[in-house]
């Protein structure tokens, strides 16, 4: 691949890769340059302790808290990026979710467009990512174009039990929408898939569906080991010229006539800010969202857990409104199994048997709910450090949340719920700081993802989405990449 290429895409996770799989087939050269490398297939990917205790996976880099504290951020690079260890849920914002919503703690903006605008993208990214699911299963599940391309990953037992409980306390749970192959998945291994690393084995993630299909044509090039530490823009200070980065030691540059950058919320913000570019409007970094979520355990010891995957429903019941008339709450849905090594991790106090009998007589899940733009929650360079001050939002909507999931769950039979808000530091879909929107002075991209500043420059991860809603955001974000590719084949037209 020359040092020309028709379009340089920086970073392969979900964003970078649904982007590539689209631009493919027009014949531009295209080159991928991921930070990371592939996981490798020996690697311990079935291992709580090599995942969550001593990481095999995570990056040692740190970045500064809001006191300028230095800490291990939690987010990966590989090939495939963040995608590689989902939970594989592939969930749809809702209708509502593109309009102005009110909430206890404050408002989340209007979308510059319509869940209808989408909705055909949204079909496009569940064919891509091979979705499992049920549309008729959830009262808030927006149209749909095309049903999901395969049925829905099974309840375990054990799960199915907790579904009837759930229902007859008066709950609505609905089958989550999955992007794993259960029966691959669990051939190559006894476990559950959430946090799990993928050794491309049946989850449906950035590297095995949107890089696949990308690297099929050989006009396509991926690039590991590359750190991008730098855009540079052309004498007129319009349009992105250059892209430099680092490998193997050396300097490397690349002259594209289109840049996209897909490095994640934090990261693209970072990298723009330190190269100058895209921030005309002041808003580079700004509006950083991380939701708010928060792992509830419920033991009923008469319930016994032999479930391995267990991710399989959620529960929205108070996504829309609080369920008396009041403004939305979140999302509920399973966590993967916790099963005792886990529990240890995060509790290194708990001795190994209770940490056993627990996990065989509970059921984990994990609470969503939506964190609201706020200017002053961002990212900002403090000499060569990232320092993510994120100023935490709409906790009423949180609070209540789990006390009505605690409420419905003892309702359910289960009279032990424990909690724990998960920490700001770990990232809980980090999303915002390159916001989309209809006003220049007021977002970083044009609805299109096209940076007002420079027209060559798109920016398609999660750090283009102007809320956070209160679900998954990986499907969006490739919603919006197949949908921002059509603006960019017009681009290499002109």
């Amino acid at each position: 691949m020359s040092g020309r290429p028709d379009i340089v895409i920086i970073g392969s996770g979900m964003g970078g890769a649904t982007l590539a799989s689209s631009l493919a087939p027009t014949g531009a050269r295209i080159v991928i340059l991921e930070r990371g490398h592939r996981i490798p297939d020996d690697a311990p990917a079935r291992d709580p302790n090599r995942i969550y205790k001593n990481s095999a996976f995570r990056d040692r880099e740190t970045w500064l808290d809001g006191e300028g504290r230095p800490f291990e951020p939690g987010n990966y690079y590989n090939v495939g990026g963040n995608s590689k260890l989902y939970g594989a849920v592939l969930i749809r914002y809702r209708a509502e979710d593109f309009e102005e919503m009110r909430h206890f703690d404050g408002v989340s903006p209007a979308w510059p467009f319509g869940y209808e605008e989408l909705a055909p993208w949204y079909d496009k990214a569940e064919q891509l990512y091979q979705v499992r699911g049920d549309a008729s299963s959830d009262a808030t599940e927006p149209p749909h174009g095309a049903g999901y391309p395969f049925p829905p990953v099974p309840d375990e037992p054990a799960v199915a039990a907790v579904r009837a409980r759930l229902e007859k306390a008066g709950a609505h749970p609905f089958t989550l929408p999955l992007a794993v192959d259960i029966d691959r998945w669990l051939a190559a291994g006894n476990t559950g898939w959430d946090g799990y690393p993928d050794t491309r084995c049946g989850k449906m993630d950035a590297e095995t569906c949107g890089l696949a299909a990308a690297l099929e044509y050989p006009n396509v090039e991926l690039v590991t080991g590359a750190h991008v530490t730098g855009l540079k823009a052309g004498p007129d200070g319009k349009r992105i010229a250059e892209v430099v980065y680092r490998k193997d030691g050396m300097e490397e540059r690349l002259l594209p006539r289109v840049v996209a950058l897909c490095a994640g919320a934090v990261q693209s913000a970072a990298l723009l800010l330190r190269s100058g570019l895209a921030n005309g409007s002041d808003q580079v970094g700004r509006c950083f969202m991380n939701h708010n979520a928060t792992a509830v355990i419920a033991i009923d010891p008469r319930f016994r857990n032999d479930a391995v995957y267990q991710k399989t429903f959620g529960i929205n019941d108070w996504y829309l409104s609080d369920g008396n008339g009041g403004p939305p709450l979140g999302n509920v849905q399973l966590l993967g199994r916790v099963v005792p090594d886990i529990l240890k991790i995060q509790v290194p106090s708990l001795p190994r048997p209770l940490a056993s009998w627990i996990s065989r007589h509970a059921i984990d899940l994990y609470l969503i709910s939506e964190d609201l733009p706020d200017p002053e929650s961002r990212v900002v360079l403090k000499g060569d450090d990232i320092q993510l001050i994120w100023r935490r939002s709409n906790m009423t909507a949180h609070r209540r949340l789990l006390a009505r999931t605690k409420e419905t769950l003892k309702a359910a039979g289960f009279p032990v719920v424990l909690s724990r808000l998960f920490d700001g530091r770990v990232p809980s879909h980090q999303c915002g700081t390159v916001r989309i929107g209809s006003d220049p002075s007021a977002s970083v991209l044009d609805p299109d993802c096209r940076s007002w500043d420079h027209p060559n420059l798109f920016v398609t991860d999660a750090g283009a989405l102007p809320t956070s809603a209160a679900v998954n955001p990986a499907l969006t974000v490739a919603a919006l990449s197949l949908r921002a590719a059509e603006t960019v084949k017009k681009e290499l037209a002109a």
